[in-house]
């Protein structure tokens, strides 16, 4: 049975809020102030969307298949209003902790410049190669020809990936993933997620033939090298980083480069610095132009590349790299003697651990760069409770159209 709904708002997850009979309904697809009518509602979930009165801050969508997966479902609101409600997320989360701290406007990115993309492979039914996005809430793969978030080399590369995708198609139930980033030497591309009974060295070398027509710098199967033709490479400040492969990298450079501007401004004066959760130097090279730098983090491939990016780099202050699970051996305050700043960019998880060390130490300034406000504002609040005051917040919008939002933190004593 059909039903007409009013929308109030837009939740964390992006869906339409409304009161139906039963209580909340989210009606994915729909804004404030519209009025909607939905085919059905199951688990208080909407299905089956007709929007009779719409926002006028409803606009035309970049495309219609990402706006059924969970990269982009909000292309279809203004972006005034999408940002204020992205800030909004960061606001409240501090609301909800407790923390008092001015929460600056949301720094966008461009349209079109994403350089990372998880594409997932599929065989159809019809047995051809099905590469794209999952949709939301659903393990059903929707096919992309194109992406308005991603680097447009990105997007050319895409009928290339989808050949190279079926050299990993092991069996009916395969379902590999492709971890593809745009390098300065060209496509990285690591792939997990491959059904290894099915696997044999007939098709790892078919693999590698795709991959070489393809033109790609590099192809991998779960972080171990098939093929290499050129080492791919980033510039992270003045150093260049030879990428590990399945290694982290920011989504967006326009992200990379304000969320490092931030930090960089924040220490401004100290004389020394620790990095945690550095990876191969996304912060370390920054931050090495102005203060010498403490850099650590757990995977080892990650610090070998920040060590060797900082052989290519010069004026820059010394630089202090080691491989330390900071999760189970976090840098106690011995370790961080003489360190007069703090930046640490951990996982969705946040940093418990090594934020608990952080209360004994002489740090000053603590910046927090964070994927996931809710781990956020609790490592937030330790350190709060610990002597520091959050002074800023800024939230970066590097992943256009979702419902991620990345902050950056700044806690004085």
């Amino acid at each position: 049975m059909s039903l007409d709904l009013l929308i109030g708002s837009v939740g964390h997850q992006g869906d339409g809020l409304a009161t139906g009979s039963d209580g909340r309904v989210f009606v994915p697809g729909a804004l404030p102030g519209e009025r909607v009518r939905v085919d059905r509602v199951v688990d208080g979930r909407a299905d089956g969307l007709t929007v009779l009165e719409p926002s006028a801050d409803r606009v035309p969508v970049a495309s219609t298949a990402h706006a059924e997966t969970g990269v982009a479902p909000l292309q279809h609101w203004a972006t005034g209003p999408y940002l204020d409600w992205k800030r909004s997320l960061v606001v409240e989360a501090l609301e909800r902790e407790g923390l008092d701290a001015e929460v600056a406007a949301i720094i966008p990115v461009s349209p079109a410049s994403r350089r990372r993309l998880a594409l997932h492979a599929r065989r159809g039914e019809d047995g051809q190669v099905v590469l794209g996005f999952k949709a939301r809430r659903s393990w059903r793969v929707v096919p992309i020809e194109t992406c308005p978030v991603s680097d447009p080399r990105l997007v050319a590369a895409l009928p290339a990936l989808r050949k190279v995708a079926e050299a990993f198609l092991v069996g009916a139930r395969s379902a590999p993933t492709l971890h593809v980033t745009l390098t300065d030497t060209g496509l990285d591309l690591d792939v997990t997620g491959v059904e290894k009974r099915g696997w044999s060295r007939d098709r790892a070398q078919h693999a590698v033939r795709l991959a070489m027509q393809a033109d790609l710098a590099r192809l991998s199967l779960d972080g171990e090298v098939l093929a290499m033709q050129r080492q791919p490479t980033v510039r992270f400040g003045r150093a260049t980083v030879p990428l590990p492969p399945g290694g982290f990298l920011q989504a967006a450079p326009e992200a990379e480069a304000a969320m490092a501007r931030l930090a960089v401004e924040a220490i401004e004066g100290v004389k020394r610095v620790a990095d945690l959760f550095c990876g191969a130097g996304t912060f370390t090279f920054p931050l090495a132009e102005v203060a010498s730098v403490i850099a650590a983090d757990g995977s080892a491939s990650a610090i070998a590349a920040l060590k060797a990016g900082a052989a290519t780099a010069s004026g820059l202050k010394p630089i202090e790299a080691q491989a330390r699970d900071l999760f189970r051996r976090p840098l106690s305050p011995f370790h961080l003697k003489g360190v007069e700043a703090i930046v640490f960019d951990p996982p969705r998880a946040g940093a418990q651990a090594q934020v608990e060390q952080m209360s004994g130490t002489k740090a000053e300034v603590i910046v927090g760069v964070s994927c996931n406000p809710q781990t956020f504002v609790r490592d937030a609040r330790a350190l709060v409770g610990a002597g520091w005051r959050l002074e800023r917040v800024t939230p970066v919008d590097q992943f256009l159209w979702s419902t991620h939002v990345e902050l950056v933190g700044v806690f004085r004593r």
